[in-house]
């Protein structure tokens, strides 16, 4: 449910535009340094490993969300996906 949720929420950020506040964060880069672990992640790395566990590689996801009624149905592909 969570992943469909932010992905349905990627998709309207996206079609705002680029002038949006909103999206320059989905699509920005975390700043900063870290100390030595895990790297950084930011909205759109998440929004990439959700399209992975749907199977969806090497495609451009902000091209897929012009396309609504794709979007949708990868959302709701999303949603289904069963937890083991």
């Amino acid at each position: 449910m969570i992943k469909s949720r932010r992905m349905s929420w990627a998709g309207h950020v996206t079609r705002l535009g680029d002038s949006s506040c909103v999206y320059r964060v989905l699509v920005g880069k975390p700043e900063g340094k870290r100390q030595p672990g895990r790297p950084r992640h930011g909205w759109e790395d998440n929004i990439e490993m959700d399209l992975l566990d749907v199977g969806c590689r090497g495609m451009e996801w902000t091209e897929l969300v012009r396309d609504r009624n794709r979007w949708r149905t990868l959302v709701n592909a999303v949603m289904n996906l069963r937890v083991p």
